[in-house]
């Protein structure tokens, strides 16, 4: 089965360890996994500058670790990152800022990449939001 992911929440929601679980075990079951889409709040899942307690999982760093590790597509809606300030090295050039916090293996793009992803998968999973 192919799967689309779509994350709605930060890295410290508990919705953000059950993404990562349930892409992990998609995986291992020999499904396929058609993008991770990062939304809303889920764009700070990609960004560098996070640093989390040491006695708490760094669920940003796992998500990083794992995106390069299968060499998923991961994408991150750049209207919610610029409107949390998650900005690449070609963004912040652009709106003249000197943070970049948010580098490979993420890619910066639009709605649009969820919407092929959805015509892509068998199934869309959803996590976080409203």
């Amino acid at each position: 089965m192919k799967f689309a992911i779509a994350l709605f929440s930060a890295a410290h929601a508990p919705s953000s360890r059950r993404a990562l679980l349930f892409a992990q075990a998609a995986l291992a079951g020999g499904h396929q996994i058609v993008r991770l889409f990062f939304y809303q709040d889920g764009v700070y899942n990609a960004q560098d500058t996070s640093v989390t307690p040491q006695d708490e999982l760094d669920l940003a760093r796992q998500w990083r670790a794992f995106v390069t590790e299968h060499q998923l597509d991961g994408v991150v809606c750049i209207a919610a990152a610029l409107r949390r300030g998650v900005l690449n090295e070609e963004e912040a050039r652009r709106y003249q800022r000197s943070a970049v916090n948010l580098s490979v293996p993420w890619e910066l793009s639009g709605l649009g990449q969820l919407h092929d992803a959805v015509q892509a998968a068998d199934r869309l999973m959803c996590f976080g939001g409203p």
